[in-house]
């Protein structure tokens, strides 16, 4: 018994494409050397790996006995008002559900009613027996043989462009040559606090003095009155109406 697939259940590739493959010729390549370069650390990276090295020196070589001894303190924190309240309704209502007389209960009969379906889910339900009974019952022999042709999308200019656009912006980045750069400093500037914003500061913390060192005792007891205004004679006409 043969293992190879017969021909016509083998692929089909495109006219075109085919053509293609079978015109390329190796000699239209050309030839390419390949530059192998190896990137030297920067400044920044020497500079960064000492000071790692030298933060797990000290770690490594730390004196354990600088340190001082110190005792641990429990302290425990005592429930407040709202929580004792709440535990205690808690408690009231497992003895309510507990110490519950069941001979106080009355009794009662179940009653099971049967509902039939109404008219719309009957004609809904024939017509799911309809659909299924047409799926099940379909002749397959009605159908005709198609055959599926694959078509292999070569990419268009456009895509050829935008590909040799990044290959050429690639390689300007590898060969970019640092030593081109210059060299420059930071300057670091402190912006002080202009005349008005001293003013607003020294106002805001002159209202928190003021707020913080008031006296409620120079403060004047009063009485809230409550009143209850009645409806007048027009509203009440207007609740009879409506």
């Amino acid at each position: 018994m043969s293992s190879e697939a017969p021909l016509k259940d083998l692929p089909k590739v495109d006219s075109v494409l085919k053509e293609q493959l079978e015109g390329f010729s190796p000699d239209k390549l050309k030839k390419t050397d390949t530059a192998e370069k190896t990137a030297l650390p920067t400044k920044e990276d020497v500079a960064a790996e000492k000071q790692a090295q030298a933060h797990l020196q000290a770690v490594e070589g730390f004196n354990t006995s600088n340190l001082k001894h110190t005792d641990t303190k429990e302290k425990i924190v005592l429930p407040a008002k709202e929580d004792i309240e709440r535990e205690r309704t808690h408690r009231s209502l497992c003895q309510g559900v507990t110490d519950f007389d069941k001979a106080s209960m009355r009794h009662a009969e179940t009653q099971e009613k049967i509902a039939l379906p109404a008219k719309e889910d009957i004609e809904t339900e024939k017509t799911h027996q309809n659909l299924f009974q047409g799926v099940t019952g379909f002749d397959k022999s009605q159908m005709r043989h198609t055959e599926t042709a694959e078509k292999v999308a070569l990419p268009a200019k456009e895509d050829i462009e935008n590909e040799r656009s990044h290959q050429r912006l690639l390689e300007r980045l590898v060969s970019f040559d640092k030593s081109e750069m210059k060299t420059t400093k930071t300057q670091e500037k402190n912006v002080l606090p202009t005349k008005e914003d001293i003013d607003a500061e020294k106002g805001q913390q002159a209202l928190c003095q003021g707020i913080e060192g008031f006296d409620p005792s120079a403060l004047k007891k009063t009485e809230t009155q409550e009143k209850n205004v009645l409806p007048t004679k027009e509203v009440i006409e207007q609740e009879k109406k409506a």
